[in-house]
């Protein structure tokens, strides 16, 4: 099939009460760029209407549209991978399903795209998100900084653009678990940052609970940086030291004042710290050893159940 300008991969996971809101204003906002485009819909498995929906919109602009219905719930970021595995497109945007990001803001990345950049991050200017959401992510992009690197204002924001050799280069890759934003940086030349708007979702929830939060900054410390393992290495080394010279001091103590029975607890806190520095460490280290277990089973990332997509020599004959 023939390339395209534009194409835009959205995940969809149990949206149907925003579809068609975001069909309303997703197709006039791509019109109005002058350009070629394709959007590719990624059904992860949702449990309501939103596959129906998406072959609905199908049927209804089989010229733009594509979709990729999932055999199960597979994730954000699985889904984001299948869709860009079925692109065409010189210029590749990722946009979420519930309207946060405004589709009106597309064609501001791609022309700043044009402007010969590679990648486009986004930051969300005015977050409509809870305090707590909001510190809580800041607070894990200044760590996440810090320890990989890699720089992502907001980490939180989907809507992104990226040029097709970084989005070859990402499909060449075949790790089970990644963080697309921050491989398509690793991989980028010419970065940048730009600042779009950012709504409250128009139904629904968000499907990112805190738990899943927290495990998606774990994912990405993880694949992209051994700093954690690094830094826990000093820590095991630094209480060594302490430990060592701890048990001179009582050494000498012994010796000079008998038996003691003073510093008891202080003792069981001591023992109690160390006891949990260990644990963590424990689950540090699990967190790699997983993700190496994970990739040398080398299991699909994800099954299709069906692709729809108009037929190219169909095409070409209406022409």
């Amino acid at each position: 099939m023939s390339p395209v300008e534009v194409s835009v991969v959205i995940p969809v996971y149990n949206e149907e009460d925003g579809l068609q809101a975001l069909f309303d204003r997703l197709y006039p906002a791509l019109d109005g760029l002058g350009d070629s485009y394709e959007v590719i819909f990624i059904n992860d498995g949702s449990a309501d209407r939103s596959a129906a929906m998406l072959a609905a919109q199908f049927h209804k602009r089989p010229d733009v549209t594509r979709v990729v219905l999932f055999n199960g719930n597979f994730g954000q970021h699985m889904a984001i991978l299948a869709g860009f595995e079925h692109t065409r497109g010189k210029i590749v945007i990722t946009l979420d399903a519930d309207l946060q990001n405004p589709p009106e803001e597309i064609p501001r990345l791609v022309q700043t795209m044009r402007e010969g950049h590679d990648y486009v991050g986004t930051i969300r200017r005015q977050r409509n998100d809870t305090a707590f959401r909001r510190y809580a992510s800041r607070a894990m992009n200044g760590l996440r900084e810090k320890i990989t690197r890699i720089r992502m204002t907001d980490q939180g924001c989907m809507l992104r653009a990226y040029d097709r050799n970084v989005v070859d280069t990402i499909n060449a890759c075949r790790e089970v678990n990644t963080f697309i934003p921050a491989l398509a940086y690793t991989f980028a030349s010419s970065p940048v940052e730009i600042e779009v708007g950012h709504e409250q979702r128009h139904a629904g929830e968000s499907k990112y609970s805190l738990y899943q939060l927290i495990r998606l900054n774990f994912d990405l410390v993880t694949g992209f940086s051994i700093v954690p393992l690094q830094w826990f290495s000093a820590i095991g080394t630094v209480l060594s030291l302490l430990s060592g010279v701890l048990f001179v001091v009582l050494l000498i103590r012994r010796f000079l004042f008998g038996s003691e029975v003073q510093g008891v607890f202080t003792l069981f806190a001591m023992n109690f710290f160390l006891i949990g520095i260990l644990l963590f460490g424990l689950g540090l280290l699990g967190e790699y050893v997983g993700r190496i277990y994970q990739e040398v089973r080398d299991r699909p990332r994800y099954r299709i159940k069906a692709v729809l997509e108009a037929d190219p020599v169909r095409q070409r004959t209406e022409a």
